[in-house]
């Protein structure tokens, strides 16, 4: 009767793993995913990934965004499989603020961030007072804020904008010129920079709006700094094979000789 009944035990659970096992694979092995990239530069890259995917089996759908709000949303929410449009430090501001359970799953390009005028070709040039606009959001603001530094036109706090403590204008001790300082959303920044004296810039807005960072750029961040983009999905999705797939996908030589070609520098790859 024992023997019995732990066969009859094992016949039940064979058949309900032969059940469920379906349904297993079905939730891991996704062959079709959205992505959230920003508008710009991402738009031709991820096009060429599509391609390299495509051929491993994976089909991506690209949802473009017009704010760095909306991705990580859109992401926490189950709407996207993934995105690419953020470097960490942004990530972990938002994780933060709004409890996002989203991981950085692997690398992608660096965006070196710029500070662009229409009017000035140095940073010697900028008259006393002028108005100088930077992102309202902690991360890029403090990107910007160091950027600025850098350039030697304000001196911060000792501590503000490193170890993960953003920098605001707060911080600003020492301002030679008496720049004024104007925090805008990021994607009115190109839009407000015939208004302005200079502003910081993100790449891909700087991309969308016909500005060079090259030529339009009196300072500029470090390509090989700590703001590495990155791919993100949900802590739950990041040891699944379609993210292995993605990730490697845009960490492709093909993906890399197209950002070399195409963009010259102003973005590289970080992989």
């Amino acid at each position: 009767m024992q023997f019995a009944s732990m066969a009859k035990l094992a016949g039940v659970l064979a058949a309900l793993t032969l059940a469920l096992a379906p349904h297993a694979a079905s939730a891991q092995d996704k062959t079709k995913i959205k992505v959230g990239i920003s508008v710009g530069n991402a738009e031709s890259t991820f096009e060429v990934v599509k391609k390299v995917a495509a051929r491993e089996g994976l089909e991506i759908q690209l949802v473009v965004f017009s704010d760095y709000l909306q991705p990580n949303a859109a992401l926490a929410a189950g709407d996207l499989d993934a995105n690419a449009f953020q470097h960490v430090p942004y990530l972990e501001s938002q994780i933060k603020a709004r409890g996002y359970k989203i991981v950085p799953v692997g690398l992608t390009l660096t965006a070196p961030l710029g500070i662009y005028s229409k009017k000035y070709k140095s940073v010697d040039q900028l008259p006393n007072g002028a108005t100088i606009g930077i992102q309202n959001d902690p991360s890029n603001g403090n990107r910007a804020l160091l950027l600025l530094q850098k350039a030697g036109l304000i001196k911060l706090k000792p501590g503000a904008g490193e170890n993960g403590v953003n920098a605001t204008p707060l911080d600003v001790v020492d301002n030679p010129k008496k720049l004024k300082l104007v925090e805008l959303d990021a994607a009115q920044l190109p839009r407000s920079l015939d208004d302005l004296a200079a502003a910081s810039i993100n790449n891909d807005y700087a991309f969308k709006a016909g500005l060079s960072l090259q030529k339009d750029t009196i300072a500029v961040e470090d390509p090989r700094g700590r703001y590495a983009n990155v791919i993100a999905t949900r802590a739950e999705d990041k040891d699944k094979p379609w993210v292995k797939k993605l990730v490697q996908a845009y960490q492709s030589e093909e993906v890399r000789k197209f950002i070399e070609s195409e963009f010259k520098g102003s973005l590289v790859p970080a992989f």
